[in-house]
């Protein structure tokens, strides 16, 4: 796929994006918190998930990530250790320690939920990620689980307001490649489509 993450997007193409890609949904109390798993903005995104928390929005987490280069530990290992400090219990969090990617996170992740819980006894989701990567995390999981309801919350570090992604070189190649990504991994079945009309 061709990197074209160094473009500077069209005002068409910025309204496409803000209306289609960085949405944002209504959130209700769900069965299962998606985390997941990265190397950046680790404390932002457990700052949230310790919010939904307190607030009474899940009562089960899974945390998804394998190892990266730069630590011993997986993603999952230091992301549910950062939750379980900040005082998320430890036995409401499940892991999976393995996955690489968005798909291998929604892949690997399901038969550890099935194990747990069931599938059939989680009806809702809340995936919780980056907000450049922002719809293609229920994209993934309706591709694999299309019969659970998907919320979604992203989080950032940009100083940049989500609304103005686009004046950030930073924040704008990391939309940009993301948004790039969602018609070739339709294509190929990787993702589908979300919300549903």
């Amino acid at each position: 796929m061709e990197d074209r993450s160094a473009r500077i997007p069209s005002e068409a193409e910025i309204a496409a994006i803000n209306a289609r890609h960085l949405i944002r949904t209504p959130l209700k109390p769900a069965d299962l918190l998606f985390v997941f798993g990265t190397r950046e903005d680790v404390d932002v995104r457990v700052d949230e998930a310790c919010r939904l928390w307190r607030e009474g929005f899940f009562r089960w987490s899974i945390v998804s990530g394998g190892v990266t280069p730069g630590s011993p530990l997986s993603e999952c290992e230091i992301i549910k250790a950062a939750m379980v400090a900040r005082g998320i219990p430890p036995e409401i969090i499940l892991e999976e320690h393995c996955a690489m990617n968005t798909g291998e996170n929604v892949i690997l992740s399901l038969p550890v939920i099935d194990a747990a819980l069931g599938l059939e006894n989680i009806r809702s989701v809340i995936c919780l990620g980056n907000t450049w990567t922002a719809r293609r995390y229920p994209m993934t999981l309706q591709r694999h689980w299309p019969e659970v309801e998907k919320m979604l919350m992203t989080v950032d570090s940009f100083a940049t307001p989500r609304s103005q992604w686009h004046t950030d070189p930073e924040f704008r190649r990391r939309v940009l490649r993301e948004w790039d990504k969602i018609e070739p991994y339709r294509a190929k079945g990787f993702i589908a489509e979300w919300p549903v009309a």
